[in-house]
């Protein structure tokens, strides 16, 4: 089975600024391309910050008159404060960058986001350097996938290829992403594998399990000592 990575979905013709770039640039590129941030980035292409509309909209939140840092601001407010008065990319920007490697599976991506609490994350290569930018909406399009992509690569590859069950044994179904499993295998322990690796086929939803087995291999029956001396008598 081929799990898809962030590689296969994220946007590889992705905008960034670099530290100098002035606020009403990076404004101006937000709008126009209907992004919520954009990725800063030095001279080799390494990404130093993101700057988000969050960043940009201090300057609205801080009138001009409020903008002077205050001592008893608490650490949050005094930054927002102090981009409530940037200039530039480098002093706006939300820094060090949250990244991801370009072979990241998506379900770490996913994982990524929520534990950071962010929408998007820049896509790096083995060097550090951005190729690309994966979003929520990104990693959402795997369920897109149509019942009949998801039902052969269950069919064909977990079960017939992985498992060498074959094709006339179990009968896979797929509606809305849920994919169901009827059918015999030949031993139990087969059983919770091929759900497992059913769940792991990217667009699946959920399984339903309708499975028998013709051999219970997880049941084992003890000999004790006493047994084997009466069956050696």
């Amino acid at each position: 089975m081929k799990h898809r990575g962030v590689q296969d979905v994220m946007t590889k013709d992705v905008i960034a600024v670099s530290g100098d770039t002035p606020y009403k640039q990076i404004a101006e590129i937000l709008v126009e391309r209907n992004i919520s941030g954009v990725p800063v980035v030095d001279s080799e292409g390494h990404v130093l910050g993101v700057v988000s509309e969050a960043d940009l909209l201090a300057k609205t939140e801080y009138a001009a008159a409020e903008r002077q840092r205050r001592l008893l601001d608490r650490p949050g407010t005094a930054q927002a404060r102090r981009r409530a008065s940037a200039g530039s990319a480098r002093d706006l920007m939300t820094a060090p960058a949250i990244t991801i490697d370009d072979r990241t599976s998506i379900v770490r991506a996913a994982k990524q986001m929520d534990h950071h609490h962010v929408k998007r994350l820049p896509v790096v290569d083995e060097l550090g350097r951005l190729v690309g930018i994966v979003s929520r909406r990104d990693l959402v399009k795997v369920f897109l996938r149509s019942d009949d992509d998801i039902r052969a690569e269950v069919a064909i590859d977990v079960l017939d290829q992985t498992l060498s069950i074959p094709p006339a044994a179990v009968t896979v179904t797929v509606v809305d992403g849920v994919v169901t499993l009827d059918g015999t295998v030949s031993r139990k322990s087969l059983v919770p594998v091929a759900v497992r690796l059913t769940k792991a086929v990217d667009g699946v939803v959920d399984v339903v399990e309708r499975l028998e087995y013709s051999f219970d291999d997880e049941t084992t029956t003890e000999v004790t000592y006493d047994n084997r001396q009466d069956r050696l008598e």
